[in-house]
């Protein structure tokens, strides 16, 4: 299996479990291999669109649909706390995962708390919408905006 295929499968997995942002530690063990190999691997995945890293360089801030830092659109799926990148990504979280959850989130116009169940079929019926000022082919331009 390709190293980079490697190194992707293992933060997802890591995401997956925890639904935490794994160390770089935490990849070079896991991929058996050296943080120099995993970091040029991540640099190659962020071209690819797969990784957003914060400005150190080293931590994962995105493995879209995960967030590695705490949001306002929070999954649970399992016992398990995942933070989601935007509105979009929440209902990336449980596709991503093969399993049902529970997406919390708020109105940004009122304020008021959002609860959605999503099944493996799809959200719960829902009078919601979903609003983006910056359309979807520009996303990748300022993603951390976005």
């Amino acid at each position: 299996m390709d190293f980079d295929v490697q190194v992707k499968l293992a933060i997802y997995r890591h995401f997956a479990e925890t639904g935490q942002r794994p160390t770089l530690e935490e990849i070079a063990s896991r991929v058996a291999s050296s943080a120099e190999r995993i970091l040029a691997a991540y640099r190659r995945l962020r071209t690819l669109r797969v990784l957003v890293l914060e400005e150190d360089g080293v931590s994962i801030r995105m493995a879209p649909p995960f967030s590695g830092i705490p949001t306002q659109y929070l999954v649970v799926s399992h016992k398990v706390l995942y933070y989601a990148n935007c509105a979009w990504d929440t209902l990336g979280v449980p596709a991503a995962l093969h399993q049902s959850a529970i997406v919390h989130s708020r109105c940004e116009q009122s304020g008021i708390p959002l609860k959605l169940k999503v099944e493996l079929d799809g959200p719960e019926p829902c009078d919601w919408v979903f609003h983006s000022l910056v359309p979807a082919a520009k996303w990748w331009d300022d993603i951390v905006f976005t």
